[in-house]
């Protein structure tokens, strides 16, 4: 080690202590500002990109969840929300949007 780097490591352990300067924020709040942070749901929804049926289904799906300590729950259990949410086959089936071609 050269003299000019002990002596600028002296510098810096003498000097004030950078960390009471800085921001202890995170980098979500520092960018949006104070206040309470929308979660990715919420945001979507207030922005127009779901419809008012898609974030019902959400909340229930992330209720359950909560409630029941699953993250991930089976598809008989979405099923189950699906039902709940009053949801019933009154239709033939549709034509899927990603349906392979020719099928």
């Amino acid at each position: 080690m050269t003299d000019e780097q002990k002596q600028t490591g002296a510098e810096r352990r003498a000097g004030a202590d950078r960390r009471s300067r800085m921001d202890r924020r995170s980098g979500l709040d520092r960018r949006r500002g104070p206040g309470r942070r929308r979660g990715d749901v919420r945001r979507a929804a207030e922005e127009g990109e779901m419809t008012d049926e898609l974030l019902e289904f959400v909340m229930a799906v992330d209720d359950y969840k909560r409630v029941n300590e699953r993250p991930f729950p089976t598809w008989s259990e979405v099923f189950e929300i699906i039902k709940f949410l009053g949801y019933r086959k009154i239709a033939p089936k549709g034509e899927h949007i990603n349906q392979p071609r020719g099928t």
